[in-house]
């Protein structure tokens, strides 16, 4: 060191935001959280700043940089008192080592969640870049059933449906139904004529009376559509691969711990919890329906009780 060096004893606060690497305003934030002692003023009145602020300024830049909150910082430096001792020294007296493990602990959970909802999302936009942007934001489970398709086989409003059966019915109720859109995706015959009862149902809108006869007519087409699809599906050998998929999941998803059932669990991507059932999710899911449209579904609903079930699901 040059011999003419002489170190100041004190620095202004521009000159200790410059050393440490911050700015005079978040200083005074530092202060006014009770981070840093209050410090000494000259006879202009102006903030001066000591070895043991500077160094003080330098832990609190340096556990800031790793991600602990200002508050545990605090915690750390040994409460809201503003005139406790730098934390190197209250450490080594052994008074806030263990509030600072605690702090460290209490940071290595959150980035560790950090990190697992980092992967979750890149898993799902590797999904959405493999599969597509709307077949890859389906859970797994029911996305796995449809990955075989050709692209373009599904229709927008057929991962819609998926999409809103998931929240109603869980990921094994949508990947269930999803053997549906297999079929009519194989099956341009099926797919015409579900076509067709669709357009016939959503003609029913608020212009037709109940009681007209185009409303009994379209529940009589949709009851004779749904059996010849559910004979198609027994025939296609879906329904093994649907107890297959019971099985699988009940693998996946054991019963839970606590004595509860084991049911639909969060879905990974934080979404809310699904409704209890499949009725508290359908009264809360805007369908648009004319009073003609929900007679035609009563209607339907009544007719398919009334038939009884193809050899292959009895």
């Amino acid at each position: 060191m040059h011999p003419s060096f002489i170190p100041p004893r004190q620095v202004q606060i521009g000159d200790a935001a410059t050393f440490v690497g911050t700015t005079p305003r978040a200083i005074r934030h530092y202060e006014q959280l009770g981070l840093l002692p209050a410090p000494e003023r000259g006879g202009d009145g102006r903030r001066r700043y000591g070895y043991d602020d500077m160094i003080r300024l330098l832990w609190i830049r340096t556990m800031a940089g790793a991600g602990i909150s200002l508050d545990d910082i605090r915690g750390a430096f040994g409460g809201a008192g503003s005139e406790g001792p730098p934390i190197h020294a209250a450490a080594a007296a052994g008074g806030d080592d263990d509030d600072v493990t605690d702090v460290l602990q209490r940071l290595e959970t959150t980035l560790a969640a950090r990190e697992a909802e980092l992967a979750r999302q890149r898993a799902a936009v590797e999904r959405m870049r493999t599969r597509g942007s709307r077949l890859g934001l389906l859970d797994d489970f029911v996305a796995r059933r449809l990955e075989h398709l050709p692209e373009g086989s599904l229709r927008q409003s057929d991962l819609d449906t998926l999409l809103v059966s998931e929240r109603m019915l869980s990921p094994l109720g949508a990947a269930m139904q999803a053997g549906r859109f297999i079929l009519l995706a194989s099956r341009p015959d099926l797919r015409a004529e579900s076509d067709r009862v669709d357009a016939a149902e959503e003609a029913l809108d608020d212009t037709v009376a109940v009681d007209d006869p185009r409303v009994a007519q379209a529940a009589a087409e949709r009851h004779a559509f749904e059996e010849r699809l559910l004979a198609a599906i027994v025939e296609s050998g879906e329904p093994d691969e649907d107890f297959a998929l019971i099985d699988l999941w009940d693998e996946l998803h054991p019963p839970a711990d606590d004595g509860g059932a084991g049911g639909s669990p969060a879905r990974a991507d934080g979404a809310r919890r699904a409704p209890r059932t499949a009725m508290d999710a359908l009264g809360t899911m805007p369908y648009d329906f004319s009073p003609a449209r929900l007679r035609c579904l009563e209607l339907s609903a009544e007719l398919m009780t009334e038939s009884p079930l193809p050899p292959g699901l009895r």
